[in-house]
């Protein structure tokens, strides 16, 4: 029996019993959350927990909150990183802070001018020949033709600050260890700094999570009751290996050395001589990449090549990274403060699982999927998660859908993590391609780094080890004295030539990708497809490249992004974006018509069916450009006895202009369902055929993941 027992745990959903204790074996799926208050009638149970105060943690606990979902997060370290991380925020990202009570506009205009970041520079040093350089910035991206928002470049560190200051706005208090001196006042509403996450233990009817804190000096232990428990504690996630749930895709493809320096002086120079956001920098002494946080401040972290065991971190000390750092500037800087030295390796990996024990334990973040840094998808991906996420605890938190709602976070969310993955690594190869054609090929370093770790190591010494590998990378390095990089001669011209032509043919390491950022589509889950839908399921393999978006009103696409202004509303607040008709503090679902009489019933009728799902649904009447010339009544006698719904007329912009239902590739009698986080659950090209109150019944079913009783 035990042996039988053992057995199943291991092929059990692919758990492994090294890792888990057998109270670990995870529950069905339970049906509500509703009873999450009280446990057996004694014992305050957390609705949600989440590991990991991160910015996607942080988010989320805000997105929760204002859902009215009590939460609490927990921190392993005992004080917020300064170190800047993460810099680049994309268009989907910055439309969902725009709807976190004014984050967005908060980032815009803190951030660096972006006159001083659009670029990435190909150099031999920071004062030397420019190789060349690629600007990221395309006309149409300040137009807000596809998004009421532009990209940002603000370091995660400002953001997490921003935040935090949200999550106190909401009476979030930051609480160190030794300051919860009595915790049965509860947890919610608290940041829980150096609390570590030691044990999980799920049940039928919540998840009990060990936590260990430092004490007067003690280590002592607690258990937190939740009945969601989310891990967003990174990518090392310690609640994803107390899972034992694995990661897939390719691991280690690089290790590297950050390092986090000031220099207004270097900042000053950059500013007025060559601004940039990236910096890649190929000479005969080192090579390295300097992300140029903020050139105002002189904020600035450097990525350098790292080989161990030969180099150890311990080799990093403050005075060689200066001597590093002005090998790469070219010239003497005396005010170089080196703040944070750190390695860190990168993956390409997602985890086999995202939701566990019976919808109870769910990964976010990088805990989820880790991405090579190029192109910005980590964080971002994260940021959207959380979005994701949010809604659907919240509606089953409220009784509006079954929990298995909560699986269709995995069936959305995982899809994307597989192609950022596959879109990150081919622009981490594309950013290879740079050095490569200059003589320095990266996979060459590696394989020789492989086999001193190989062969070599069993017969010579450590030091003799770090002494062939350094002597091996300077003769490499020698590719790019100037005698040999020059267009005197014919290798280095041919080299440099090459060089050219991968940046003017937008081959090298890429900053946006619009049609990825604004254009991804879930194809499963939360949502209805229609024929249409179901011949178009089949999404292009990333190829690395920018890619402009098209608009689409397929279901699970993010809505399409159009000026609108509202009727009856002071002109200077009046105008808003599709996307703005969405209350993100709501848990509430939009349905968009046209002012015609088959869209009209379809929305009195859908308003009725939304209240016997027990959900909010508000109704969008999108007008033609013009219509509102007095005309103040609207569609308050044709929606009757409906009262929630709003009347919009399309803004005309200027050159090429397509009406909205053009743009949608829709007629004037369909109608376009909205879920609480921007994307279309379901949509009718034209007028509904059959009983339209089976159609919406079928619908919000689908949807919700619930059947009316």
């Amino acid at each position: 029996m035990k042996m039988a027992l053992s057995k199943f745990l291991r092929t059990w959903r692919g758990f492994s019993t090294r890792r888990l204790p057998l109270n670990i074996l995870c529950v069905s799926p339970i049906r509500s959350y509703s009873s999450f208050e009280k446990n057996g009638g004694d014992e305050a149970i957390l609705p949600v927990l989440i590991v990991g105060a991160g910015p996607v943690g942080l988010l989320l606990s805000i997105l929760l909150t204002k859902l009215g979902i009590k939460c609490a997060v927990l921190e392993k370290n005992a004080s917020f990183s300064q170190h800047p991380q993460a810099h680049f925020i994309n268009n989907r990202s910055m439309e969902i802070f725009c709807k976190v009570d004014g984050l967005a506009e908060e980032i815009q205009r803190l951030q660096p001018p972006v006159d001083l970041w659009r670029k990435f520079v190909y150099c031999t040093s920071l004062t030397g020949p420019i190789l060349g350089s690629v600007d990221h910035m395309q006309p149409q991206d300040f137009r807000q033709i596809h998004s009421p928002v532009s990209v940002a470049h603000f370091s995660q560190y400002k953001l997490h600050q921003l935040l935090l200051k949200l999550l106190k706005d909401l009476d979030f208090n930051v609480c160190k260890s030794d300051e919860l001196d009595n915790p049965e006042l509860g947890w919610e509403r608290k940041i829980l700094m150096g609390h570590e996450c030691l044990s999980i233990e799920p049940s039928s009817d919540n998840v009990t999570v060990g936590v260990s804190i430092l004490k007067d000096g003690q280590k002592i232990t607690r258990n937190i009751k939740c009945s969601i428990l989310v891990g967003s504690d990174g990518a090392g996630s310690t609640l994803r290996k107390l899972m034992g749930i694995s990661m897939t895709g390719e691991k280690d493809l690089q290790k590297l050395i950050s390092i986090h320096f000031f220099s207004r002086d270097l900042g000053k120079y950059l500013c007025c001589q060559r601004p940039g956001m990236l910096f890649f920098i190929f000479n005969s002494e080192a090579i390295g990449v300097l992300v140029a946080h903020d050139l105002k401040q002189g904020e600035f972290v450097l990525q350098i090549p790292f080989y161990p065991p030969q180099q150890k971190i311990e080799d990093f000390s403050s005075e060689v990274c200066k001597e590093i750092i002005l090998k790469l500037v070219g010239q003497k800087l005396e005010d170089v403060c080196v703040k944070d030295v750190k390695p860190w390796v990168m993956h390409a990996e997602v985890a086999e699982r995202f939701v566990s024990c019976g919808n109870r334990v769910i990964l976010i973040g990088d805990a989820a999927h880790r991405f090579p840094p190029a192109g910005g998808f980590g964080m971002n991906t994260g940021i959207q998660d959380a979005h994701n996420l949010a809604w659907k605890i919240a509606c089953a938190f409220n009784g509006v859908t079954s929990t298995s709602i909560i699986q269709t976070y995995e069936m959305e969310r995982k899809p994307i993590a597989h192609f950022n993955t596959e879109l990150s690594v081919n622009n981490f190869k594309a950013a290879m391609s740079v050095p490569a054609a200059l003589g320095l090929d990266p996979t060459v370093a590696n394989a020789v780094h492989r086999v001193i770790n190989g062969a070599v190591a069993s017969v010579l010494p450590s030091g003799l080890q770090k002494a062939l590998l350094e002597g091996i990378f300077t003769v490499g390095r020698a590719q790019l004295l100037q005698p040999i990089l020059s267009e005197k001669n014919p290798l280095g011209s041919s080299r440099l030539s090459k060089l050219r032509t991968i940046l003017d043919e937008g081959k090298s390491l890429q900053l946006q990708f619009p049609a990825e950022d604004l254009g991804f589509r879930y194809l499963e889950g939360a949502l209805v497809l229609d024929s249409a839908s179901r011949k178009a399921n089949a999404i292009p393999a990333p190829t690395g490249r920018r890619k402009d978006y098209v608009p689409s009103s397929e279901p699970g696409a993010r809505l399409p992004h159009m000026n609108v202004r509202m009727l009856n509303i002071p002109p200077d607040k009046a105008t808003v974006s599709t996307l703005d008709l969405v209350n993100g503090g709501v848990l509430e679902f939009l349905l968009i018509i046209a002012p015609a009489a088959e869209a009209y019933n379809l929305a009195r009728v859908s308003s009725e069916v939304a209240q016997r799902f027990k959900v909010s649904l508000k109704v969008c009447v999108m007008w033609p450009p013009g219509s509102f010339t007095g005309f103040t009544d609207g569609s308050k006698d044709s929606l009757h006895p409906c009262t929630n719904f709003i009347d919009v007329e399309e803004v005309r912009r200027s050159g090429t202009w397509s009406s909205w239902w053009e743009m949608c590739e829709m007629t004037q009698k369909g109608a376009i369902l909205v879920r609480p986080d921007d994307h279309i659950a379901w949509r009718v090209k034209s007028e509904v055929i059959g009983d339209p109150v089976m159609e919406m019944e079928r619908v919000f079913s689908l949807v919700l993941q619930k059947k009316l009783d």
